[in-house]
């Protein structure tokens, strides 16, 4: 089976950066399932065109197998599509062979890596259970063109109709990780097989390789039970935490406690919704601690590590420190972030610390700057006082980038009952009066200045969904 990318964004060989494979050399890798070729059949600076060769060996993966499956000498398991075909074999040889591109990293063009840039990828052939309409509902919702050439079957003098077959291209702007990702998951999708035991941890690989994109997908119920290969208990878990992370984003942010999420809507108003408040509100923090000159920097409530990994992508950012109180959020943001896999010099730039902001721990003092986005609206009214001196006292960064919602915005979500908080365990949620007197009392008290910013389409009666206090230490640099 053959996958091909190709870029022409010049330069184009920067494709092969992005890989972490040279344009100049054939590599080769051993899988349990065959053997992986990469090379480069174009390699100019107006385009460059990388392919994926699995060679998949079924004698190998008979010989493999336990118990009786692997003893008889059934024909089929000898005789099949499996090594013509892309399917999971094809997803885990992008994972194992180009893990540091679907992860979004590249030591040497970082920049490049979170850029969109013109990608056609193409393969040859991918079976379509239920033929080019489905390929077109799970991949044309994404922004993709899509072009399907079907493979008629072979009846020798006689026409017996189109196959299942299609050779594949798409063409989009896009992040070359997302791209990948996108096919890590479609393409067993579209098999509507596996070749290994799902468990549990492909739900995590699902939800984490359709991280901003298949929670708000037309078609993830089917893409979850398919991937999941009709699992009841998986898809279950998969479709409730998906649905979850959409009525999160829906509410800016916030999942909202008792709401069920919309039905599916047409491709149209999907595409519209691509780029959501959740997304703009971590951009800003990374964009104003950036404009800082910040190095040493804290996420204060880092959770899965999402803003993290907008830091990571700026080298600016020396020593990026993620404080979380719950032990298994910071492990997700380990995978996700994919900390184990990272070369020693991009692994020592990030740390992540279990901690509470309710006491005083000498780890985060001294930083430049500090994040604290969407957490102060979880802390009980009582204990604001403790985290005021945790963060401003002890911890003392130069710079605090604080964002809470908006009250005055909740009457602009439809589906927010009213005298409702957006999510269940908020203790609280302030007007812009209420936000502007706390911070503007504590950064008197504290010895720092606040300005005050609107994240999101402002409403001119309501203003933005999400508020942003921003407190500069007096005689901290820029202060």
């Amino acid at each position: 089976m053959l996958l091909t990318l190709r870029t022409t964004h010049v330069p184009a060989t920067d494709l092969g950066f992005l890989l972490h494979k040279h344009p100049d050399k054939l590599q080769s890798f051993d899988l349990p399932f065959g053997r992986v070729h990469v090379f480069y059949p174009e390699a100019a600076e107006e385009g460059c065109t990388a392919a994926l060769l699995l060679d998949v060996d079924p004698v190998g993966l008979v010989r493999a197998r336990k118990g009786p499956a692997g003893e008889g000498g059934l024909l089929d398991q000898y005789v099949n599509d499996r090594p013509y075909v892309a399917s999971s074999f094809l997803a885990v040889a992008i994972s194992r062979v180009l893990g540091s591109a679907l992860g979004g990293r590249s030591q040497s063009r970082q920049e490049l890596a979170e850029q969109p840039i013109p990608l056609e990828a193409r393969i040859a052939v991918v079976p379509c259970r239920g033929g080019e309409g489905i390929l077109r509902r799970l991949f044309e919702p994404l922004g993709y063109a899509v072009t399907a050439e079907p493979h008629p079957l072979d009846g020798g003098q006689e026409d017996w109709g189109l196959s299942r077959y299609f050779t594949v291209g798409l063409q989009a702007t896009c992040r070359l990780s997302d791209l990948l990702s996108h096919l890590y998951v479609l393409i067993p999708v579209l098999d509507a097989e596996k070749h290994y035991w799902v468990g549990d941890d492909e739900v995590e690989k699902l939800l984490r390789h359709g991280e901003g994109w298949l929670a708000a997908h037309p078609e993830r119920e089917q893409i979850a039970r398919r991937y999941l290969k009709n699992r009841p208990s998986l898809i279950r878990d998969a479709i409730e935490r998906l649905v979850a992370e959409d009525t999160q984003e829906e509410a800016g942010g916030e999942p909202l406690e008792g709401v069920a999420a919309a039905p599916g809507t047409d491709e149209e108003a999907t595409l519209e919704r691509r780029f959501r408040l959740h997304d703009l509100r971590l951009d800003t923090v990374a964009a104003v601690l950036a404009e800082s000159g910040a190095q040493r920097v804290l996420d204060l409530g880092c959770g899965e590590g999402k803003l993290i990994r907008r830091l990571m992508a700026n080298r600016q950012f020396k020593d990026i420190t993620g404080v979380d109180v719950s032990w298994r959020s910071l492990e997700i943001a380990g995978e996700r972030l994919g900390l184990d896999r990272l070369p020693e010099r991009q692994r020592e730039r990030v740390s992540l610390l279990h901690g509470s902001l309710m006491y005083r721990d000498a780890r985060i003092a001294g930083f430049d700057a500090a994040a604290v986005v969407e957490v102060v609206e979880h802390l009980d009214p009582p204990r604001l006082a403790a985290f005021e001196r945790v963060l401003l006292e002890a911890a003392r960064p130069g710079l605090v980038v604080l964002t809470t919602p908006n009250a005055e915005y909740n009457v602009k979500w439809e589906a927010l009952p009213a005298g409702r908080f957006r999510h269940g365990d908020h203790r609280f949620e302030w007007t812009r009066a209420e936000l502007q007197q706390w911070a503007t009392g504590i950064a008197g008290r504290f010895g720092y200045a606040v300005r005050f910013q609107p994240v999101g389409e402002e409403d001119p009666m309501v203003g933005a969904p999400t508020q942003m206090a921003v407190f500069t230490r007096e005689g901290a640099p820029g202060g």
